[in-house]
């Protein structure tokens, strides 16, 4: 919504150190590693980079990507715009060296560290170039990508910028690919994950230039989906174990134990839910027994008295 004459004399890169600025973390962990990363130990050591790496990790990692998005990835229309830019990681300490290592060898050192393989193999998964998306990033999207590269910032493969260029965005850590004899196509198809990455460079562009909001819908996908499914997370023992199973569950062992235990058991309310055979009857029942005492008892009775006539039938048949 800015006026287009405004915005090409805007310096987008001061504007975002202002803004920095004007946080008070963002202004106190900026200032630190700034003061760390350009503080001299001896005449030939100009400053410590072990430090330096370590107070920039520690301003990207606790300071809101809306301030180190904008240090790192302002838009620029002239070259001083463009060496603030590239100068926001003080390379002189943090990325140049006296000389430049081959890649695969700085590969090598990142490996060793589980965290800069971990941040190295997130950079390769987010900014991969995908050419079935119209960003050429996966899935189209620029914030994992942006996240990764900050995230190697602070490590022996930390990106920059290698120029103070305005027409095009060259990034790529400090490294090149001489002297790698028979392994030279593997170390070029490694530094061009870096110098000749569309993903990245987009992301980027589209990062300064604003235009990545036309991508926000996409991006926010995910935590919109993710508040349904963790309010479902709770309820599914319930699907699974809901009160009516619980309950089945409870009696079927009082049961079991009822059965096992028999008179021995207290009386309880669980109890209540489980009879014998025996109890079936008596309880259910009452009379069952009664009358079949009773038919038992008159069926002797009888027995009795016929057993005596017996004889004196047989004694008048035989006259």
């Amino acid at each position: 919504g800015m006026d287009p004459a405004a915005n090409s004399k805007s310096n987008h890169c001061l504007d975002a150190a202002k803004a920095c600025n004007l946080n008070d973390n963002c202004k106190r962990l900026r200032s630190g590693y700034i003061s760390t990363c350009s503080k001299e130990i001896s005449a030939t050591e100009h400053c410590s980079r072990r430090k330096c790496h370590k107070a920039l990790r520690q301003f990207f990692d606790r300071v809101p990507n809306e301030y180190t998005y904008r240090l790192l990835f302002c838009s620029c229309k002239d070259q001083a715009c463009a060496e603030r830019r590239r100068q926001t990681i003080v390379p002189s300490c943090s990325y140049e060296d006296k000389e430049k290592p081959n890649c695969l060898d700085l590969r090598n050192t990142c490996r060793t560290d589980h965290l800069c393989r971990s941040r190295l193999a997130d950079f390769h998964t987010n900014c991969q170039a995908s050419f079935q998306s119209l960003t050429s990033c996966p899935g189209d999207n620029y914030q994992a990508c942006l996240g990764s590269y900050a995230g190697l910032i602070g490590f022996d493969m930390t990106p920059n910028y290698v120029d103070a260029s305005t027409t095009s965005i060259t990034i790529s850590p400090w490294c090149s690919c001489k002297g790698s004899g028979n392994m030279e196509e593997e170390c070029e198809k490694f530094l061009q994950d870096f110098t000749e990455n569309p993903c990245l460079r987009n992301a980027i562009q589209a990062f300064g230039n604003g235009t990545d909001v036309n991508l926000s819908p996409k991006n926010p996908s995910p935590p919109i989906t993710q508040p349904p499914k963790t309010e479902k997370n709770p309820a599914l023992p319930d699907d699974i174990n809901d009160s009516n199973t619980m309950y089945d569950t409870s009696v079927i062992t009082t049961c079991t134990s009822v059965q096992e235990q028999g008179s021995k058991l207290n009386k309880s309310k669980e109890q209540s839910l489980c009879y014998s055979e025996t109890q079936l009857t008596t309880d259910i029942m009452p009379d069952q027994k009664t009358f079949v005492d009773q038919k038992a008892g008159g069926s002797r009775h009888w027995a009795g008295r016929i057993l005596p006539i017996v004889p004196l039938l047989l004694l008048n048949l035989a006259l």
